[in-house]
């Protein structure tokens, strides 16, 4: 599933490809990515409209266009964006092609549909439609993220993945950085003391930081995530059984001896 540092490429993506660039089609292969639009308001609204710098909050990616709307993206769990050329080969889950001058065209990519786009008029639109966010796990200070973990009453790991408490990390992000900050993700976030918190923002910064640097959460020898699908899983940092669990509906791995906090 695409998260923070996924979507961060793709946001450079769509900035080498379009930025400056005059949309001159736009060809929607698949409606059951549109939300809100169809796919005559989509063309109406963009064509002959030009791409600006994009932003990107959290999972979401916001496409803006020089005094026009805002096509907000967002990737589910298969989403990617892909620049190419208007003759290269479609394919299959190509949904949304966007033909740009320059001889550039972006591609919506998705094979499960499980998210899509959205069509913003205006800012007003944007923030009504990124009002559920929490800040930005990028751009979130300390006082805040220390603020929003101590209101929690769950566990952290779900306070890490829900969007409205912090926009932007996923399943794997979370459980490296609590196993890079020796959490159990069954702690309570309510009773993490303040070096609990501060170490967790800590390595939360480097790992965010590492893993936009690579384009996405890397499965490296080092990490946890370069184990966690090993068929018998153990700690990269000291060799014990990693241990599976499902917590917020997702499936999770810690390291009992390097994490032994919790409830």
């Amino acid at each position: 599933m695409p998260e923070l540092p996924d979507v961060e490429g793709f946001r450079k993506v769509l900035a080498s490809c379009a930025t400056g660039r005059v949309i001159q089609r736009v060809d929607v292969r698949d409606t059951g990515v549109l939300h809100g639009v169809g796919p005559r308001g989509l063309r109406d609204a963009l064509e002959g409209r030009r791409f600006t710098e994009p932003e990107r909050h959290g999972k979401w990616l916001l496409a803006h266009t020089a005094d026009g709307p805002t096509v907000l993206l967002h990737f589910g769990m298969t989403g990617r964006l892909v620049c190419g050329g208007p003759h290269d080969a479609v394919e299959a889950h190509d949904r949304v092609l966007f033909t740009l001058s320059g001889g550039r065209q972006l591609r919506y990519r998705d094979q499960r549909k499980l998210q899509g786009l959205w069509l913003a008029h205006d800012d007003a639109e944007v923030s009504r439609r990124l009002e559920r966010q929490g800040p930005d796990a990028m751009a979130v200070s300390r006082e805040e993220f220390e603020t929003a973990l101590a209101s929690r009453r769950g566990h952290v790991k779900a306070a890490l993945t829900d969007q409205s408490v912090l926009a932007g990390l996923g399943n794997l992000l979370a459980d490296e950085i609590l196993w890079r900050a020796g959490l159990r993700p069954d702690s309570r976030a309510s009773d993490l003391d303040r070096a609990d918190r501060r170490r967790l923002y800590t390595h939360m910064r480097r790992t965010l930081r590492d893993a936009v640097a690579a384009g996405c959460v890397p499965p490296r020898d080092s990490w946890l995530t370069g184990h966690r699908d090993d068929p018998d899983p153990a700690c990269p940092r000291c060799d014990s059984p990693l241990r599976r669990s499902r917590m917020a509906g997702r499936g999770t791995v810690w390291c009992p001896r390097c994490q032994p906090d919790g409830s």
